[in-house]
C-alpha cells in the first residue's frame, strides 16, 4: 500500500461547492488482460464521481495487493505503480467522502484478512444505519480488533462480511446484505472471484460489461466504453453477482424496489452514460427544451454554465429558437490542488474557474442555463461578472427543480440551512442572486425528461420524501463513526 509522507489536506478553489457524489467503483475479471491498467482507465472515466482519493486492488490468484493514495487518479498512479499490480482480477475506487473524513485511512478499496482468504471492497453510496451496524459488529468482533475503529460505512461492511464464521464469501455476503439500509453499489473480491452487489432500491447506478475474454462491473456505462467492454445489463436492484472462471452467476438477495436517483440524470453522471436505458445527455437536452416551454423570455443569446449546464442550454436554444453561444470559458485544469490559494487569489473567486467572453455577451440580453442552485454563491458571483462584461439583461434558467432537502444516499449537498431554496421563494432567490428573471423546471417536466416512471425514482432532495428510512437525528453526518470512536 502506498502511504503519503505526512497528512495531505486538499483545498478546493473558491466558489460554491456544488453537489458531490460519493464515489466511482470499477471491477474487472480478465485473466488475459492487464487488469490494473483497465481499472486505471475505468477510474479515469469515473473521475467526476470522486476526486479526493483513488485506489486499485489486484489479485494474481494467490494474494491481493492494494495501492491507494490521496489525489486524482492521474496523481495517484504512475506507469511503474501499475506494473506492480499484476493479476487476473481487480477492483478500483475514486472517492468523495460522505461517511468519514477525507484522509488516507479512509481511502478505498478496504482490505481485510479472513478465514476464507483476503477481502478487498469498494463502495459507492451511503448507508443510513451505520450506527446500528457498528453495534452489531461489536458483538461479533473482539474489542481489540481493528474493525472496531472503522470510520466509514465501507469498513463496517467489509468487517461484517469478513466476520461471518464458517461461510465462504458468497454466503457471507448474501447473509450480510439484508442488514444494510440505504444506498450502496459495491464491488469486492477475494483472490479468485469478483463480486458485485446493489441495494434493493438501486439508488446508485451499477452496470455489467463483457470483454472478449472477461467481465467488467462499473458505476457508469461510460467506463465500459473506455475499456472496450460491451454493455450487457445493469446489476439489478437487490442482486448479488459473482464472476470467476466459471462465468457469471447471480443471486437475488432482496425483492427489487427501484428508486433510482434523479440527480444522476440532472448532474452527477457523465452525459455519455446511460442509466435504466436512458442516455443522460438526451435527458438533459430534454430538460432544457422543457425549461424553454415553461419559462420563455425574449433574449439574444442562450449560454450554458459549463460544463454541466451545456446539454440543457442546447435544448433550451433549440426549443426557443434563440441562438446558442459560448459566453463563458472554463479553465479545464482547475480542480483539486495541494496548493492553498492566497487571500488575493481567493477573492477572485469564480474567475479561477470561469471567465466571460466579453465580445460575445456585451450589449446582449442573455439566458444563462445551469443544472442547479445550491447556496447561490456561484450564481451571484457569475451574474456580477457577466454584468461587468456588458450583458444588458441576465435571465437564469435552472434545469432541475429547487433543491430543498439534503441527501442521505450518497450525495454531499449542503445542509438544509445552507440550501437557498429551503428558506426563500423563487422571487426572493432571484433578488438574492441579482438576476433579471429566474425560472426552474417543474418537477413534472424534470421527471418526464428522464422517461422513467415517477414511482421508480428518488426525488428526496426536491420533495423531502425519502424512500429509504433515515434516522431521526443525522446531525453527526459523515463523521458519525469518528465521533463514536473518539468517545469509546
Amino acid at each position: 500500500m502506498k502511504r503519503p509522507d505526512g497528512k495531505l489536506t486538499f483545498e478546493t478553489f473558491p466558489g460554491e461547492k456544488g453537489p458531490q457524489d460519493e464515489c466511482g467503483v470499477f471491477g474487472v475479471w480478465a485473466p488475459d488482460e492487464e487488469v490494473a491498467k483497465l481499472t486505471f482507465y475505468g477510474l479515469y472515466a469515473l473521475q467526476h464521481r470522486g476526486q479526493e482519493s483513488a485506489g486499485i486492488a489486484t489479485s494474481d490468484g494467490k494474494r491481493i495487493v492494494v495501492y491507494k493514495d490521496m489525489g486524482l487518479v492521474s496523481q495517484v498512479f504512475t506507469e511503474n505503480d501499475l506494473a506492480t499490480l499484476t493479476g487476473k482480477l481487480a477492483i478500483g475506487h475514486c472517492r468523495y467522502s460522505t461517511t468519514g473524513s477525507s484522509v488516507w485511512a479512509n481511502a478505498q478499496p478496504t482490505l481485510r484478512s479472513t478465514n476464507h482468504g483476503t477481502l478487498a471492497l469498494a463502495h459507492n453510496g451511503n448507508l443510513t444505519n451505520t450506527g446500528d451496524l457498528a453495534e452489531a459488529l461489536s458483538k461479533v468482533m473482539p474489542t481489540n480488533n481493528d474493525g472496531m475503529n472503522a470510520t466509514t460505512d465501507t469498513e463496517i461492511m467489509t468487517a461484517l462480511i469478513a466476520a461471518q464464521e464458517g461461510k465462504n464469501f458468497e454466503s457471507a455476503a448474501v447473509s450480510i446484505l439484508p442488514m444494510l439500509k440505504g444506498a450502496f453499489s459495491m464491488v469486492f473480491m477475494d483472490e479468485n472471484t469478483l463480486y458485485a452487489a446493489r441495494d434493493r432500491n438501486g439508488v446508485r447506478p451499477l452496470v455489467i460489461g463483457k470483454l472478449e475474454h472477461g467481465w467488467v462491473v462499473a458505476s457508469e456505462t461510460a467506463a465500459l466504453d473506455i475499456v472496450g467492454a460491451s454493455y450487457v445489463r445493469e446489476v439489478e436492484c437487490g442482486e448479488f453477482v459473482a464472476i470467476d472462471e466459471n462465468g457469471l452467476r447471480s443471486t437475488m438477495w432482496a425483492t427489487p424496489e427501484p428508486k433510482g436517483c434523479i440527480f444522476e440524470y440532472v448532474y452527477l453522471a457523465r452525459p455519455d452514460t446511460s442509466i435504466a436505458g436512458r442516455n443522460v445527455h438526451t435527458s438533459r437536452v430534454a430538460m432544457g427544451a422543457q425549461l424553454a416551454k415553461e419559462h420563455p423570455v425574449e433574449a439574444d443569446l442562450v449560454i450554458p454554465v459549463p460544463e454541466s449546464g451545456t446539454p440543457a442550454a442546447i435544448g433550451y436554444a433549440r426549443e426557443s429558437g434563440i441562438p446558442y453561444g459560448v459566453g463563458l470559458v472554463k479553465n479545464s485544469y482547475v480542480g483539486r490542488t495541494f496548493i492553498q490559494p492566497s487571500q488575493t487569489i481567493r477573492q477572485l473567486g469564480i474567475r479561477l474557474k470561469l471567465n466571460p467572453l466579453r465580445e460575445i455577451i456585451e450589449g446582449k440580453r442573455i439566458i444563462v442555463v445551469d443544472d442547479s442552485i445550491v447556496r447561490g454563491n456561484t450564481q451571484r458571483a457569475l451574474i456580477r461578472m457577466l454584468r461587468e462584461a456588458g450583458a444588458l439583461e441576465i435571465h437564469v434558467r435552472i434545469s432541475s427543480a429547487p433543491v430543498k432537502w439534503p441527501c442521505f444516499y450518497g450525495i454531499d449537498f449542503a445542509s438544509r440551512a445552507e440550501l437557498i431554496a429551503a428558506g426563500l421563494e423563487i422571487e426572493e432567490i432571484r433578488r438574492s442572486i441579482g438576476a433579471d428573471s429566474l425560472g426552474y423546471i417543474s418537477m413534472e417536466g424534470m421527471i418526464a425528461a428522464t422517461t422513467i416512471p415517477t414511482d421508480r425514482l428518488c426525488t428526496a432532495c426536491f420533495t423531502g420524501e425519502y424512500p429509504i428510512e433515515i434516522p431521526a437525528d443525522m446531525s453527526a453526518g459523515k463523521h458519525l463513526l469518528e465521533i463514536v470512536n473518539r468517545f469509546e
